[in-house]
């Protein structure tokens, strides 16, 4: 077995490495991948990992934590408050049920009723980590079934805190002798009554009213020093804070950073916070996911390997038929209905901690509390096969299969168009978008012009947009087009090929500072380019013409020869561009050519588009009379 802190993250991390792209190339997943990394590193088949595991667990349980967070981070409490119904009734429907049938499954086979009874109420929930993580992953968290599955682990992220109040009250005699642990003297013990009821609230009122109202310029206080470390700090002081407080009144720290998230799904900070914790998550969860596997006790797998099976198979058909009853009766299709069931047809992550606190206060013995985690995490590894075997034998079966939230569930996707740079330049692009309905993401990494902005209505998301992280954030995977409206020249260029490479899909529309970095950005890949004073300086040269004794109609149709001679020179030259000599002998023939062009038009001509330029004009009058 290795030793020391180095040697262990050396070992976990080249387990990761090596197992999840193996995994993801057979169609497993990621998290199967975790689970099968930890069972090959654990005790029980290599041996490079031993005891530690569980006290690695507790320290990767800080993964989950974020994972709700970020989830959060996508709720609006707007959106929240309309899945208030799924969340109470579906979600209490589903542990109130499940917790009776399992309690008197457990009763059948000749357990106590205290114990059928805290075994039937920590079965009952559901492995957020595994389940979240298989929605992300397939991008099933907007179908109604994923929806219906947050909505029930939510819900039991909140039963947690009441079983564990419930538990001490469970105690079997016959278990009297089996010490109490240090958990039957948590906060659990402390704060009894109407003091922990007050404190729980307490916790719940500060953590939204920080959120709304104190974090918002803490954050832009940060965001002022341009220090992307001191920024992740702050991010991570702020969720490391709510899971100390919510820990010590016994609330669950996952609700507590969920809730945390979902107030700030508002702020301009939201993309930024996003992109920052979403590297600590995956690391924190592949973590997590590792320890599980690596937990498994296989001496009593291999000791009573036919209970330990029938438990599972139990445990898996128990959760199925109760979820599939539920959905039927919430009129889901059949399709939704047996994704809904096989999403959250496994034990959960609390159970562990159910189990230990149930232990402790002599509820369960420790024998069958071993099994029982067993089997917790056989069926959490079982799940990813389960979701497979959906999608790739079930599924196709359904014509449709996976459908949106119906009616006012439906949340709104990300925007078809992100404006990276909300300044002089950005603003009008954007406007002129939003004139037509155009929704789109505005991001900007000056605080000062975010808050600005801000009182005049604007939502103006902060972030460096030249960090892949922070455009898939904002939702550059499903965008349509990309506008980059920076200063920065360099950065643009950097904005321009990171979105080539990593999203291949999106249009680029790139704005150059002039000719040359206009090559520049054309040599990265963008789809159309813009040099950012060449349609207000045309349209001062249309102006001059005019003011020089030009009629309308011959200094646009001038500045309009003009504009197209330039910009298909801009396309041509750009094969020379690199080569000074060859370059300026080009630009002094495009010259020659623009000045031949125009003094070779004939009073013909002009008379004939004046002609057309006085129908379009009138045209257009009449247009706007009648609007």
């Amino acid at each position: 077995m290795f030793s020391g802190v180095f040697s262990q993250a050396f070992v976990y991390l080249l387990a990761a490495v090596l197992a999840v792209p193996l995994a993801k190339r057979m169609g497993l997943g990621s998290a199967l991948g975790y689970l099968l990394a930890g069972v090959i590193i654990g005790p029980f088949v290599l041996g490079l990992v031993g005891q530690e595991t569980q006290d690695v667990m507790h320290f990767a349980e800080f993964g989950v934590v974020l994972m709700l967070f970020l989830v959060g981070l996508e709720l609006e409490p707007t959106v929240l408050w309309r899945m208030r119904v799924p969340i109470l009734g579906l979600g209490g429907a589903q542990v109130v049920l499940t917790a009776l049938v399992i309690a008197g499954v457990a009763a059948a086979l000749g357990q106590a009723w205290q114990t059928a009874a805290a075994i039937g109420l920590s079965l009952a929930l559901s492995s957020t980590a595994i389940v979240l993580q298989s929605l992300k992953e397939r991008g099933w968290m907007r179908t109604s079934a994923g929806r219906a599955g947050f909505s029930v682990l939510l819900f039991q992220d909140i039963a947690v805190i009441p079983i564990l109040a419930l538990l001490p009250f469970l105690a079997v005699p016959e278990l009297a002798g089996e010490a109490a642990g240090p958990g039957a003297h948590g906060p659990e013990a402390e704060h009894v009554g109407w003091f922990r009821t007050l404190l729980v609230l307490g916790v719940v009122v500060g953590i939204v009213v920080a959120g709304r109202f104190l974090m918002r310029p803490v954050f832009h206080w940060i965001a002022s020093t341009r220090s992307l470390e001191l920024f992740i700090a702050t991010a991570l002081t702020l969720i490391v804070g709510i899971t100390l407080a919510t820990e010590y009144v016994g609330l669950s720290p996952a609700l507590g950073t969920f809730l945390a998230g979902v107030v700030l799904a508002e702020s301009e900070f939201r993309h930024e916070l996003e992109s920052n914790i979403e590297p600590f998550k995956g690391l924190l969860l592949g973590l997590f996911f590792i320890s599980v596997g690596a937990s498994i006790d296989f001496a009593i797998l291999t000791g009573q390997p036919g209970l330990v099976v029938a438990l599972v198979a139990t445990l898996i058909v128990t959760k199925f038929v109760v979820l599939l009853v539920l959905g039927q009766l919430f009129r889901f299709r059949l399709a939704d209905n047996l994704m809904f069931a096989i999403l959250l047809a496994q034990g959960g992550e609390f159970a562990f901690l159910l189990f230990s606190f149930a232990t402790q206060n002599r509820v369960i013995s420790s024998d069958l509390s071993n099994l029982l985690i067993v089997v917790v995490v056989l069926t959490m590894m079982l799940t990813p096969l389960l979701i497979i075997f959906y999608e790739r034998a079930v599924r196709p079966r359904f014509r449709d299969a996976i459908t949106p939230p119906r009616g006012e569930d439906v949340e709104p996707g990300p925007s078809p168009v992100i404006v990276a740079g909300y300044g002089r330049f950005g603003q009008v692009v954007s406007r002129l978008l939003r004139a037509d309905g155009i929704e789109t993401t505005l991001l900007d990494h000056d605080s000062g012009q975010i808050e600005l902005t801000g009182r005049f209505g604007y939502k103006v998301y902060y972030g460096d947009a030249s960090r892949v992280q922070l455009l898939q954030a904002a939702g550059a995977e499903e965008a349509k087009l990309l506008v980059i409206a920076i200063d920065e020249r360099e950065k643009a260029v950097q904005m321009v090929r990171a979105a080539r490479q990593f999203f291949p899909g999106l249009k680029t529309l790139a704005r150059a500072y002039d000719r040359s970095h206009a090559y520049q950005l054309m040599d990265a890949g963008a789809d159309v380019v813009t040099r950012e004073t060449f349609g207000s300086a045309l349209i001062m040269g249309e102006e001059a013409l005019k003011l020089l004794g030009y009629d309308e109609a011959r200094a646009y149709r001038i500045m309009r020869t003009f504009k197209r001679h330039d910009e298909e020179g801009l396309l041509k030259l750009f094969g020379l561009w690199g080569d000074d000599h060859a370059y300026g002998l080009s630009v002094r023939q495009s010259i020659e050519e623009l000045e031949k062009v125009l003094q070779d038009d004939s009073d013909d001509a002009q008379g004939d588009f004046r002609a057309a330029w006085k129908y379009l004009r009138d045209t257009e009058s009449r247009r706007l009379d009648e609007d």
